[in-house]
């Protein structure tokens, strides 16, 4: 214990309040909250520890404090600061992974999609969906059974979905807004369970099809209530009151904690998250941390189910007097599920857990000791790509907590340089993302930028940071004659050599195959659309409109030739030009 943290613990007072552990860079490494500072400060620096905290004392070099009016003002200020500077030794939910939603949208002439952004304010929202294959199956399903729009712009004429049935046709016909009511509560009741009606309707549309003699009808409708009883099928209803539920449990050893999440809706379970984290703090408050955190980012259900014996003060204003301690019935045996399915995933997969953990997160934290920084959070990392020249594009990957984080990557297409230079393509590159990021004013600063090369594209990099004021640490990836990386350019431009035996060496490895993937790809896909985009050109009545429409969808010509008469009429495109596409492909290879 040094003597600036012995003079601060005598003025620690007998108050609530949060407190910040801070390593030697000043950063936030661990965020705490205690009814009586004086005493709960004082625990990490008097007595002996257990191994994980004795790891935690060794980094603290300082400490802050804020003392507040009451406990839960400390906790609600903790989970701020967790969020805001994400500390190494805190319990966060580590990925951003948000779960599908179906949603009726608030428009004029509604639509149904799948959307992973969450609002408290929409009352027409249903899920969680386990994957994005459930919730587009289900959103496929009622496309056909419902005709509500599905184009996102309305189109000036009515496309290939009206003529199916599929679609009223708000295009040409605005008075089709007085069936929505219907129809939309007929979409509501089967998303929240209560299908029994829809059910009975189709099966009599079928029937009087068939009486009609009109059987392709009939057997259409057959295949709906056949897909919807799959839909519905999938899981049986624990609770006949078809609420929406959330129950919690945990376990725990002396130093990580598995919390299990049973996510029911309309009384059918339909997954469950059982994460593992390492604990700094007991491990009664780390399981309200979790489901403090939980909720600050998703959807709060009619009920949520705790374990008995925890004090739940604190989450009153995340929980809004809607959790239950069971004490009888199936409702107990849902909490004591929950408390199996920990148990199992602490005792089957913490050997995985850790496995996985030295390979991301320990990388990171490995690769801020070797280069002299706190544990980067954010790495992003830079490669080029081009043939001789020619289609010269450059792609960033980003790495969040030791990740692949793939909604961060983006595309670069080159404007400045029309030739071979490496060096000049990093200089434009690294100076459109930063100088967007400072006049979007975003807060996606990474913590480390990697340059998958040599020293001239490192100081390429330095010199465009130095000239938009930023100040972002810069390594580089040094290749040998072989074209294989064995060491890092530190941020002194001297080489660390690294074991390629080591964790590091593989983390390292990955980020740079990441990179080079996904400017390869970028690159090919570049070069094919020059070359598709050639050959539609020649084609009589195929516009540019067309030609684009074509392109997105279909990104190669071989796809083109596969699509059927109705999927290129469904893109808006004439039958004269789809037979003018057809002739001129028959013959392609």
């Amino acid at each position: 214990m040094n003597d600036n943290i012995k003079s601060k613990l005598l003025t620690l007072p007998d108050l609530p309040g949060s407190y910040q552990m801070l390593d030697g860079s000043g950063n936030i490494i661990y965020v705490g909250k205690a009814l009586n500072l004086k005493n709960r400060v004082k625990s990490y620096f008097v007595g002996s520890h257990d191994a994980k905290t004795t790891r935690l004392v060794a980094d603290i070099t300082d400490f802050t404090f804020l003392v507040t009016s009451t406990e839960l003002e400390a906790f609600l200020l903790e989970l701020s600061l967790i969020k805001q500077h994400s500390p190494k030794y805190n319990i966060m939910l580590m990925d951003d992974k948000t779960y599908p939603y179906i949603e009726i949208t608030n428009e004029t002439h509604p639509r149904i999609i799948i959307t992973r952004k969450y609002s408290k304010k929409s009352k027409n929202r249903f899920g969680p969906y386990p994957d994005g294959t459930s919730a587009r199956e289900t959103v496929d399903l009622l496309s056909r059974v419902f005709p509500l729009r599905k184009c996102q712009a309305m189109p000036k004429k009515v496309c290939l979905y009206y003529h199916m049935g599929q679609c009223l046709g708000p295009c040409i016909d605005a008075s089709v807004k007085t069936k929505y009511p219907v129809i939309l509560d007929q979409i509501r009741n089967f998303l929240s369970g209560r299908d029994h009606d829809l059910l009975k309707e189709l099966n009599v549309q079928m029937n009087n099809y068939s009486q009609r003699l009109e059987f392709e009808k009939a057997q259409e409708i057959k295949e709906m209530i056949m897909s919807i009883k799959k839909t519905t099928e999938k899981q049986q209803i624990i609770f006949s009151d078809l609420k929406d539920r959330d129950i919690f449990n945990f376990e725990a050893n002396e130093s990580y904690i598995a919390i299990t999440t049973i996510i029911m809706r309309a009384g059918k379970i339909i997954m469950s998250i059982s994460p593992i984290f390492e604990y700094f703090q007991s491990k009664e408050d780390a399981f309200v941390d979790y489901i403090a955190q939980f909720y600050q980012k998703n959807p709060l259900p009619q009920e949520v189910l705790l374990p008995s014996g925890l004090d739940y003060s604190l989450l009153k204003p995340f929980l809004n007097e809607k959790w239950l301690i069971p004490v009888r019935g199936g409702k107990v045996k849902l909490v004591s599920m929950a408390k199996t399915n920990a148990k199992i995933q602490l005792d089957a997969h913490l050997d995985m857990f850790l496995k996985k953990y030295a390979k991301t997160m320990g990388s990171a934290e490995m690769l801020g000791r070797v280069i002299g920084i706190p544990t980067p959070k954010r790495i992003e990392a830079f490669d080029n790509s081009n043939t001789q020249g020619s289609s010269p594009v450059s792609s960033m990957v980003v790495f969040t907590n030791g990740l692949p984080d793939k909604k961060a990557y983006r595309k670069y297409q080159v404007k400045s340089i029309d030739k071979p230079d490496d060096v000049g393509t990093m200089r434009e590159i690294i100076y459109r993302r930063y100088q967007k990021m400072l006049m979007n004013g975003s807060d996606d600063k990474p913590n480390l930028i990697v340059m998958d090369g040599g020293i001239a594209q490192v100081r390429a990099c330095k010199a465009v940071l130095s000239d938009l004021y930023l100040d972002i640490p810069v390594v580089g990836l040094r290749k040998d004659n072989e074209h294989k990386t064995d060491a890092i350019i530190g941020l002194d431009e001297q080489p660390v050599i690294i074991d390629r035996h080591s964790l590091l060496y593989v983390f390292l490895s990955k980020i740079q195959d990441e990179a080079h993937r996904f400017a390869i790809n970028y690159h090919r896909l570049k070069q094919s659309k020059q070359i598709y985009a050639s050959i539609l050109d020649q084609i009589p009545k195929i516009g540019a409109i067309s030609k684009q429409k074509l392109l997105e969808k279909y990104k190669t010509i071989s796809n083109i030739k596969k699509a059927s008469l109705l999927e290129l009429r469904a893109l808006g495109i004439s039958k004269d030009a789809i037979d003018n596409l057809q002739i001129a492909l028959r013959e392609y290879k």
